[in-house]
C-alpha cells in the first residue's frame, strides 16, 4: 500500500471492500509503468488461473460494461456481446478507460469506478477461495473470494473466454 508521511493511502475500491466489510488482502510491488498481468504474475510468481484482468467494452447502446477474466485468456467477443444483450462490443480505447472509469490502464478495478457498469466475472473464478484482481492503482492488487468480488459489484458469472 502507498505509505505517506507515516499514512496508509488507500485506493477507492478499498475503501468500498472496507466499507462493506469484506475480507481481503492487498499486494504492492514495483510499477511505475502498464505492464500486462501475465508479466507482472510472472515477476512475482503467481498463478494465471487465480490472477484476473479488467477489461471495459462498450456496446452498440453507448452501455459499458466489465469482464473480469483469467489474465492469459482472451475474452469471446460474440459470447461477451450476448450475455450482456448487445448486437456487438468493442473495447474501450485505452485514452478513454480513465474517462470511463476514474481509473488507468494497468491499475483498472471493477471495484468503484466512476459509475457501477454491469460486472462479468469469468465462472472459472468459482472454484477458488481468493483470487487476484487490480487494485486501483499501479503496482497494487486486492485478493479476494470472487463470491465477494460480485456481491460489491453486483457482478454475475459468466463463460465468455475464447475456448
Amino acid at each position: 500500500m502507498v505509505n505517506i508521511m507515516g499514512k496508509e493511502v488507500k485506493t477507492n475500491a478499498m475503501r468500498i471492500l472496507d466499507r462493506n466489510k469484506i475480507a481481503y488482502k492487498i499486494n504492492t510491488y514495483e510499477c511505475d509503468n502498464f505492464i500486462d498481468g501475465k508479466s507482472i504474475a510472472d515477476m512475482l510468481g503467481q498463478d494465471y488461473d487465480i490472477t484476473f484482468k479488467t477489461l471495459v467494452l462498450i456496446g452498440k447502446s453507448n452501455q459499458y460494461y466489465v469482464f473480469v477474466i483469467p489474465i492469459a485468456e482472451e475474452l469471446d467477443m460474440k459470447k461477451a456481446a450476448k450475455i450482456a444483450g448487445e448486437k456487438s462490443l468493442e473495447m474501450v480505447h485505452v485514452k478513454d478507460i480513465n474517462k470511463v472509469t476514474g481509473y488507468i490502464r494497468g491499475g483498472c478495478t471493477p471495484i468503484g469506478m466512476k459509475k457501477q457498469y454491469p460486472v462479468f466475472l469469468h465462472e472459472s473464478s468459482k472454484q477458488y477461495n481468493s483470487i487476484i484482481i487490480s487494485g486501483g492503482r499501479l503496482g497494487t492488487q486486492i485478493f479476494l473470494n470472487p463470491n465477494d468480488l460480485l456481491k460489491v459489484t453486483g457482478g454475475k458469472y459468466a463463460d465468455v473466454i475464447v475456448h
